[in-house]
């Protein structure tokens, strides 16, 4: 009785155990997605500040908003392309180490402008933007190439896997166009009937006697082309009827 109470539970110790990790992991799935929710929409709202600002301002606080702009949709581009490929193509790890590496250079320059837009004095702020303007260009260049990088070798995987894929077709739509070929085959040259052997008709009953007679013949007339002698019948192999008495059985005729 102890040890079924024993089983039961440790049984119920880990039902309630697994409950507990599976609800711990349900609360930080949704945590996640709530997360990344509120981070879409705060990059949202801050697209959206941000082309309202270039183009409803002007002079600094316009060109910063478009720097600040330029950066973040060329970053986020390339972090979509380098993350989408590299599920495909293993290579693309390192150059997701180095995008990485310049993700830090892009966070940094963000921040920058961000506090330069809040910056009241408009002056030294015109005097930062050749400086701030050079290295948004370098950042977002460096982006834009690991981007059309990754793009062009995706594309050129594509290209090749469809060039094989066309030649296998081709063969495959060859060997299934092959009975054309062999309907056509007969027609240009046409079967051969099987020979016959020739069909031998039986001989009559009672020609053996003259078969037999014609064998004597042949070698008694020499091989000579004239008329060959008949023989004359055998009585004794002459047919008898019922009606005809033997020659031992004639009577001589009487006269009276």
């Amino acid at each position: 009785m102890d040890v079924v109470i024993l089983i039961v539970a440790l049984l119920f110790v880990a039902f309630v155990a697994l409950g507990v990790f599976v609800s711990v992991k349900a609360v930080r799935a949704a945590k996640r997605g709530v997360d990344r929710t509120i981070s879409q929409a705060r990059r949202t709202v801050e697209d959206t500040t941000l082309r309202a600002r270039s183009i409803g301002q002007t002079g600094a606080a316009a060109e910063l908003a478009q720097l600040r702009l330029k950066l973040r949709t060329s970053m986020r581009a390339t972090q979509d392309a380098l993350q989408a490929g590299v599920a495909e193509d293993a290579s693309l790890a390192e150059s997701i180490e180095l995008f990485q590496r310049l993700s830090v250079h892009g966070h940094e320059l963000d921040d920058e402008l961000r506090q330069l837009e809040r910056d009241p004095d408009r002056v030294r702020v015109a005097e930062r933007l050749p400086d701030l303007r050079e290295r948004t260009e370098r950042i977002t260049h460096a982006a834009d190439s690991l981007r059309w990088a990754a793009r062009d070798r995706a594309r050129k995987f594509a290209e090749d896997d469809l060039s094989s894929l066309s030649a296998q077709i081709d063969v495959e739509s060859g060997a299934l166009r092959h009975w054309s070929t062999a309907e056509e085959r007969p027609e240009r040259e046409p079967t051969r009937e099987p020979v016959r052997e020739p069909m031998v008709w039986p001989e009559p009953e009672g020609s053996g006697a003259g078969a037999a007679g014609a064998e004597r013949a042949g070698p008694a007339s020499g091989g000579q082309g004239g008329p060959e002698a008949i023989e004359p019948p055998d009585p004794r192999r002459q047919q008898t009827y019922p009606w005809q008495k033997s020659p031992g059985q004639t009577r001589p005729e009487t006269t009276t």
